[in-house]
């Protein structure tokens, strides 16, 4: 009997080398090899199946849209593009103790509750464990079949029949393994195994399925970048242990929209969702304070206002801190820069904090002049309008560029009473704009330097240097 031929494959990236080394050499990550057997390969002179013809068709044709499953959770049912489609895997990923295992757990059984079979497999926590979190939220009565396992095989074998569940969920995918595959669970070939087994047998079955995943350190789902690939959707769990808010996100979503969110309040009973972000983010806002602006940004196709707050100060230290929550640290530094060559504004010395109140992170650029009226508003210590809003993109230039979807952040705005918009003018000159927010007063600019004039209420007349001098005087 030959011995088994061992490899070593990246844990970061899947690549497969000969040899261990320190580093990998498809990806650059260190310490990432992990000792494999490598599969038998089939013997010599042993031919393949006779290939089959396919079956090809043309774009055109009817087709009917998916049946879905309601989960009864609107949020939820938000980021998946109307619920749950009949044999789609859902990856779900996320910080430690963010609330996945709360989430999957509550639309389980409120689908067992609708008359819908639902089995939920532990792999990570007992029968009596998920017992008890199910009594704490308030779903111990639900109908869902609970059990702890870990082996695929053993998954199937009492799940793959004619009566399937409408919906299985796996907690979590790091810990299944497949007996056939000599390696430890979590590693790059179990996990493709695994979830390529399970995702099989969904499509097979037309069950809903549900995978909970472990994230790294830098937030991304552990395990290759593939298992993600082999999914329908990709959710992640956003927002900071702290705050009471969670923010879920469809990152992809092959039934849906993408970047589409959901936001939830973290109570005593598990999870709540929040209809209405804009005015919860804003509950807590004081007016008249210097170095706050009103953001109206876009999530997928949803609406959201959020505060942003700055502080400029004085640094005593040789090199001034940047400490930024929220948004990126790059396109801060950037802003900056742009603030002091286009404006003027002596703020490269000084200590610079930003932060997104509420938890929520921004991507978007349309965040540039909102932090940029927050920042001018605390280096002059003039509080921006109670009531505006601000949206706009800032180039290296110092000018105001247009952004994506301004009608909806107005509509947005004007249902939430704000009587003032402070926005790009290529985005003012949208046709159907007046119709969007008729009570709303728009402030039009076309440089940054002008978002100064409408913060200081100086005159636009003024001579630039006359009106600069008051502004720093």
């Amino acid at each position: 009997m030959s011995r088994p031929d061992h490899r070593y494959v990246c844990q970061s990236c899947g690549a497969v080398q000969p040899k261990w080394a320190g580093r990998c050499e498809a990806c650059g990550e260190w310490n990432t090899l992990a000792e494999e057997t490598a599969p038998t390969p089939l013997p010599k002179g042993l031919r393949a199946g006779a290939a089959q013809r396919l079956e090809l068709f043309g774009l055109a044709g009817a087709s009917q849209a998916p049946a879905r499953l309601s989960t009864a959770i609107a949020e939820l049912d938000r980021v998946l593009g109307g619920g749950l489609v009949e044999g789609s895997a859902v990856l779900i990923g996320g910080d430690p103790g963010i609330g996945k295992s709360t989430l999957v757990l509550q639309a389980g059984a409120a689908l067992a509750a609708a008359g819908a079979a639902v089995a939920y497999v532990s792999g990570e926590e007992s029968i009596d464990q998920i017992r008890l979190r199910a009594g704490r939220l308030g779903v111990g009565a639900a109908p869902v079949q609970v059990t702890a396992a870990t082996s695929v095989r053993d998954i199937l074998g009492t799940f793959d029949q004619p009566q399937a569940p409408d919906l299985l969920v796996i907690d979590s995918i790091q810990t299944m393994f497949v007996d056939s595959v000599e390696s430890a669970p979590g590693t790059v070939t179990q996990l493709r195994t695994s979830a390529h087994e399970l995702i099989r047998f969904a499509k097979r079955r037309g069950t809903a399925l549900f995978l909970v995943g472990h994230v790294t350190k830098d937030g991304q789902i552990a395990g290759p970048r593939v298992l993600e690939h082999m999914v329908d959707t990709v959710l992640y769990f956003e927002g900071d242990r702290g705050h009471q808010f969670r923010i879920l996100r469809a990152v992809k979503n092959r039934f849906g929209a993408a970047n589409e969110i959901g936001v939830f309040e973290m109570a005593e009973r598990g999870l709540v969702e929040v209809p209405n972000p804009s005015a919860l983010f804003l509950a807590e806002r004081e007016a008249g304070v210097s170095g706050a602006a009103v953001f109206a940004g876009m999530e997928g196709s949803r609406p959201l206002l959020v505060e942003i707050q700055a502080l400029v100060g004085p640094s005593p230290l040789g090199t001034p801190r940047r400490t930024v929550v929220g948004w990126d640290g790059a396109r801060l530094a950037m802003l900056l820069a742009v603030l002091e060559a286009r404006c003027g504004l002596a703020i490269g010395a000084r200590d610079v904090y930003l932060n997104v109140a509420g938890g929520l992170r921004i991507g978007e650029p349309a965040a540039d002049l909102a932090v940029a009226a927050a920042l001018v508003s605390s280096l002059l210590d003039r509080p921006v309008p109670a009531t505006a809003v601000i949206f706009g993109e800032v180039g290296l230039a110092g000018e105001v560029r247009a952004v994506s979807q301004p009608e909806a952040r107005l509509r947005e705005a004007s249902k939430l009473g704000f009587d003032q918009a402070i926005l790009p003018v290529a985005s003012a000159e949208t046709a159907r704009l007046p119709a969007a927010a008729p009570g709303l007063r728009l402030s039009t600019l076309r440089r940054v330097g002008e978002l100064i004039d409408v913060l200081a209420g100086v005159d636009p007349a003024v001579e630039p240097s006359v009106r600069r001098a008051r502004l720093i005087d």
